[in-house]
């Protein structure tokens, strides 16, 4: 449970971006490139057929009373490492908006794309927002990291049940598996592990070696508290980022050089 603190500082947060944000139509974006991602991505307002299998499974895993004995390397410890599956699901996996921008992204990404993406998330959970990544175009290849065997294990047989094939689970500390088990290119990343200022920066500091001009690398709950907001205002200082949009759940990393060094906050 959150204590009345932490539930403050993300109620100031979430008015705060409310009142700067720009609106999700791009305008006041210099780069032509994101101003056009961001026009054809978060102004889309079609529905994938496959989201609604998806939603499926997170529905089913919401009632799920399943008991999975969990080995946590994050933030999310509990008293006891037996959880069930539905008190996961409510705590931990990503929002339905912030996963299907990640689908329409990789769409976006895909359709310019000579050969198949390399995607890389860090805290698979179980495997919805996955299935996300894994489903916008079934010839890229999703490498995902999760702490937990047993968190891995459940994940797999959701993306069994959604036909899922073009996924790879490292199991394991991510500290200790990350370098060994990245793609040569990473061309996406979603990071959402341990949500702490030190771990997010080893996190990024490892792919920055894998990235190219057009990588972009979403790192999850910016804001979630001063400790990860901290890590998001370094992030945004690093030489190798050239711009970055905050949609205030997540926020996007870009590194193309010929771009204006910008910081944008964006609604979704």
């Amino acid at each position: 449970m959150y204590d009345i603190s932490s539930i403050l500082f993300r109620l100031r947060g979430y008015v705060k971006h409310g009142l700067l944000a720009y609106n999700s139509r791009g305008e006041g974006i210099h780069s032509p490139y994101l101003f056009t991602l961001v026009r054809m991505i978060t102004c889309d307002e079609n529905g994938y057929y496959v989201w609604s299998d998806i939603e499926r499974s997170r529905g089913r895993l919401l009632q799920d009373s399943t008991v999975l004995h969990v080995q946590d390397y994050g933030t999310g410890k509990s008293n006891s490492p037996d959880r069930r599956v539905c008190d996961i699901a409510k705590g931990s996996l990503e929002c339905t908006k912030i996963a299907q921008l990640f689908f329409r992204w990789i769409v976006f990404l895909s359709r310019n794309a000579k050969e198949p993406l390399e995607i890389v998330e860090l805290g698979t959970s179980l495997g919805v927002t996955t299935a996300y990544l894994a489903l916008a175009n079934r010839r890229n290849k999703v490498t995902t990291f999760e702490g937990s065997h047993a968190i891995g294990e459940y994940a797999q047989s959701v993306w069994q049940g959604l036909g899922i094939d073009n996924i790879r689970l490292v199991e394991g500390d991510i500290d200790e598996t990350l370098s060994g088990h990245l793609p040569a290119q990473v061309d996406f990343a979603f990071i959402d592990a341990n949500h702490t200022q030190s771990a997010t920066m080893r996190y990024v500091q490892a792919l920055l070696p894998h990235i190219h001009e057009k990588t972009v690398i979403f790192v999850d709950d910016i804001h979630h508290s001063l400790d990860m907001q901290q890590a998001w205002e370094t992030l945004k200082q690093l030489p190798q980022v050239s711009s970055t949009m905050d949609f205030y759940r997540t926020g996007a990393l870009f590194f193309d050089p010929h771009y204006l060094k910008r910081h944008y906050r964006l609604s979704i």
